[in-house]
């Protein structure tokens, strides 16, 4: 991984930068609409042993330096024991895995949850197979921290490190689970795969609807003005859209998405017009280091997405330290929300962007922090 993202030449926060993100717009997104999440998920997560909301941090000092209202950060450093938030999506879809073998016949014995993964999706697997007494196997890609694969190791997962880039683990994953005593939980979907990860964008919904009660407690009851969101596959990104989309009438939120620039699988799909995949590079934001959108979540994106900025590892280094700062555990993947925003409303052509996110001096904004500095080893030891 590159380690020029502490590099003292570094410009500060405040310093404009002169040179235009990779950025693209649209103007219809807030008026698209979509069905919405099942409204049992919260109470299923309710449920779980350890369960409790995340925090939802206001941060002033952020909101002065980027001219807006108020600045929210939901901050997903501990998540039902984990450092991500994934564990919301694969506890519920491993319910409906189960509770669907168990309706259809399936001999009562444990299963082998299959899945790859950067991270946080695989560990979040593990740790769930691990307490409900199933077994894990966890394929990882090239290049995933040996600390990444060794706390998914400690959840007694079988870990199997793939040559190839994350693309190439999913493919072995899909083979891997290919036997009646398996089933793959992949947190990405493409044609003939697409109910289990759906299940697990369903999993996600109780993040938002967490927000939703915690910006009314803070007196913003009617919601956000923009929610700012990481970007690997594009499967919280699609749950996002699908909370904020999916009402009738209210105020609806400006999206942005955020990815690494050596990952933007999502940004240059968008640019396209139509699904395509990426050739990715080395990147410390390894969570969001993948090539080819979800394609389950690829309508989403397309419809729902007010904007989507890349960034590259510097900024994110940038934005850790400063939510550090401020209180605000993150990993350079959580901390990409912020560098985006800071990509959209600073520098060269900043107006135009701020106008495209309808944003203004009393504007709230909301950014999804979704792993902690636990969760990539990188920002420990790569910055």
């Amino acid at each position: 991984m590159p380690e020029n993202a502490s590099s003292p030449r570094t410009p500060s926060p405040r310093t404009p930068s002169l040179r235009t993100p990779p950025w693209t717009a649209r103007s219809a997104a807030r008026g698209w609409r979509c069905a919405p999440a099942p409204a049992e998920v919260r109470g299923f997560h309710a449920a779980l042993p350890g369960y409790s909301p995340t925090p939802l941090t206001e941060l002033p000092p952020l909101a002065s330096e980027l001219g807006v209202g108020r600045v929210f950060v939901k901050d997903e450093s501990c998540r039902l024991g984990l450092p991500a938030f994934k564990a919301l999506g694969a506890f519920w879809a491993v319910h409906r895995i189960l509770a669907e073998r168990a309706a259809d016949g399936a001999e009562p014995g444990p299963v082998t949850l299959v899945t790859a993964t950067d991270g946080n999706h695989g560990r979040a697997v593990a740790r769930t197979a691990r307490l409900l007494g199933q077994r894990a196997h966890v394929f990882v890609p090239r290049g995933v921290h040996p600390g990444a694969v060794a706390a998914i190791a400690a959840e007694r997962a079988e870990v199997t490190e793939a040559a190839g880039v994350y693309d190439e683990a999913v493919r072995l994953a899909a083979e891997a689970a290919a036997t009646p005593d398996a089933v793959l939980v992949q947190d990405t979907a493409w044609p003939g795969y697409e109910r289990i990860p759906g299940w697990i964008v369903e999993g996600y919904s109780t993040l938002c609807a967490e927000i939703d009660e915690q910006l009314a407690a803070a007196g913003a009851a009617e919601g956000p003005d923009l929610v700012s969101v990481p970007v690997g596959v594009g499967s919280l990104a699609q749950a996002v859209i699908t909370h904020y989309r999916s009402r009738p009438s209210g105020r609806a939120p400006a999206l942005l998405s955020v990815e690494p620039e050596a990952a933007p699988c999502v940004l240059e799909s968008l640019t396209r017009g139509e699904p395509v995949s990426v050739a990715t590079g080395d990147t410390t934001m390894a969570g969001l280091n993948c090539g080819t959108p979800s394609s389950i979540a690829w309508p989403y994106l397309r419809g729902g997405l007010d904007a989507a900025v890349a960034v590259p590892d510097p900024a994110a280094a940038r934005a850790a330290a400063r939510l550090a700062a401020l209180g605000v555990a993150s990993g350079p993947c959580g901390a990409a929300t912020l560098a985006g925003l800071r990509a959209a409303l600073t520098g060269a052509g900043a107006e135009e962007r701020r106008a495209a996110l309808g944003l203004g001096p009393s504007s709230v904004v909301v950014l999804l922090s979704t792993e902690g500095p636990a969760a990539n080893p990188h920002s420990a030891t790569d910055h």
